[in-house]
């Protein structure tokens, strides 16, 4: 299933900020775990992604830094992204926003579980 704009636009930067909770990640790294985490639903190609990270470290809501690779990784730099203290506060408030948008919903009959 492809999403739409509008709609990718609340949930992607949700999803990239979830997904580094974990762990910090390069670009490519990130789109893997974003598409298998979410059967494909939130994947996302290098136009949508990266310039998605470059304005969520231009809010200071992640950081990015170069490392070089090892030549088993294919020798080349990597900007791996990890959250700043400001992107877990962002988080958690966006956790919460997006918990009452999917019970509002629920409400009107719009459920997971009833979607086919």
């Amino acid at each position: 299933m492809r999403i739409e704009r509008e709609l990718m636009r609340g949930a992607g930067p949700l999803a990239v900020l979830k997904a580094l909770e974990r762990q910090e990640m390069y670009g490519y790294e990130l789109a893997q775990v974003l598409e298998k985490r979410t059967n494909g639903v939130l994947a996302m190609g290098q136009s949508t992604l990266y310039p998605m990270l470059y304005n969520l470290e231009a809010k200071g809501l992640v950081h990015g830094s170069w490392r070089e690779a090892t030549e088993a990784e294919g020798g080349r730099a990597r900007k791996y992204y990890a959250l700043t203290a400001k992107g877990r506060a962002r988080l958690a408030k966006d956790q919460k926003q997006w918990v009452a948008v999917s019970g509002a919903l629920a409400g009107l009959g719009i459920r997971a579980d009833l979607v086919s």
